[in-house]
């Protein structure tokens, strides 16, 4: 090539490269969840820098503080950031996980609603005293009235056990996701033991007996969307903060001990609450695949209690001794919002309420006759 065919190849200004692949639709995946309505001013800052509108992150740190750290608002905009780890949303950037100032507003939200549970789960427990009252099963209360499980055993109705496992899809249909965090921070039989009720959460090599996937056949046989994310606007505040608070202790190194102990305490009180579960989902003819899914989390959960606590606590506690206050923090934590959620439902469906911020659609046909399926509050245009 000559001097003058390489001046005549290189581009001029008027013709600027072509810009880079990042650039791209690639990065904005056209499908996946749709961004959530805005509940106040820090979800709706969030959602709007995410849709690319003009809304402004610089203040919204400073709001954080005087938020209701257990607020609809708060853990939306938590919640959102958080997705931003899972799988995201349809038309926001890839990228955006790692966005600095995403992150500066995430952390904002994260520590005042750590800040608040730190102030309302007892300070200085043991593992013993945290794990003591969880591993004995209650005797039946008088007249059946307990929490949400044995509500929704002895006499909820359909239309409720519909809107609990739309409210619990947040979690289930990416369960055990947020737990596998943190497998890289634990060693040793802790690790291993981790590692091993992780294999049996994701169908231990069996795609279709993937945890999430038997979820979804429960929310099809109850006649529900089982769209990822697709319940998100019903979703209250309460329900929000549990997954919230997942993410929460798996995303930090330093919450280690929290996340083991938080799911030491789902694993501990998982069986006992399934068989309860399972009865309702009988007890309403939700169908084979809904009472699977918790006739598997009996069986398997009942293994999973005995490895959490004797593998998983114990092999953290012998090599991190002093995460013992963590553990047991994880686990009241879990606890507290446990009831939180709990008695927002109970209060509504006891008055014959949705516990949902919009109700479900009405099932259609034969299920509508006499099976309770629809709330009395049900609006027609759904959730």
């Amino acid at each position: 090539m000559t001097a003058t065919t390489r001046q005549a190849a290189r581009p001029t200004a008027a013709a600027p490269a072509a810009p880079p692949a990042a650039a791209t639709p690639a990065t904005a995946p056209a499908h996946g969840p749709a961004l959530p309505e805005p509940r106040g001013p820090l979800s709706a800052g969030v959602l709007a820098a995410l849709g690319g509108g003009s809304g402004r992150l610089d203040d919204l740190p400073a709001r954080a503080v005087t938020a209701d750290p257990y607020g609809e608002d708060l853990h939306l905009a938590l919640y959102v950031l958080y997705e931003l780890h899972y799988r995201g949303f349809a038309q926001v950037a890839e990228d955006r996980e790692w966005d600095p100032e995403l992150l500066r507003v995430r952390r904002a939200l994260e520590d005042h609603f750590l800040a608040a549970l730190r102030r309302d789960v007892p300070a200085g427990c043991t593992v013993d005293e945290a794990f003591g009252e969880l591993l004995v099963e209650p005797v039946e209360p008088a007249g059946h009235e307990g929490g949400v499980a044995h509500h929704l055993q002895f006499h909820g109705e359909r239309w409720q056990l519909r809107e609990y496992a739309a409210l619990r899809s947040l979690y289930h249909l990416k369960e055990a996701d947020p737990h596998a965090w943190v497998i890289p921070r634990l060693t040793g039989a802790e690790k291993a033991a981790m590692v091993a009720i992780e294999y049996d959460e994701f169908g231990a090599g069996r795609a279709e007996d993937v945890h999430a996937r038997l979820f979804a056949g429960l929310m099809r046989d109850l006649d529900l969307d089982d769209t990822y994310g697709r319940y998100l606007d019903a979703a209250p505040g309460p329900a929000l903060a549990l997954v919230n608070l997942m993410s929460l202790f798996g995303l930090h190194r330093a919450l280690r001990g929290a996340l083991v102990g938080h799911f030491a305490c789902v694993e501990v009180t998982s069986s006992p609450g399934s068989r309860r579960l399972a009865a309702a989902m009988r007890r309403l003819e939700a169908g084979a695949a809904a009472e699977r899914f918790y006739d598997e989390h009996v069986e398997a959960d009942a293994v999973h209690e005995q490895v959490v606590r004797r593998e998983v606590i114990g092999g953290l506690l012998a090599s991190e001794p002093a995460q013992e206050p963590e553990i047991a923090f994880g686990a009241d934590a879990t606890v507290l919002l446990e009831e939180r959620l709990g008695a927002a439902l109970l209060e509504a469906w006891r008055t014959g309420a949705s516990g949902l911020r919009t109700p479900l659609q009405p099932e259609p046909g034969p299920a509508l006759a006499g099976s309770g399926a629809e709330s009395p509050d049900a609006d027609p245009a759904g959730a």
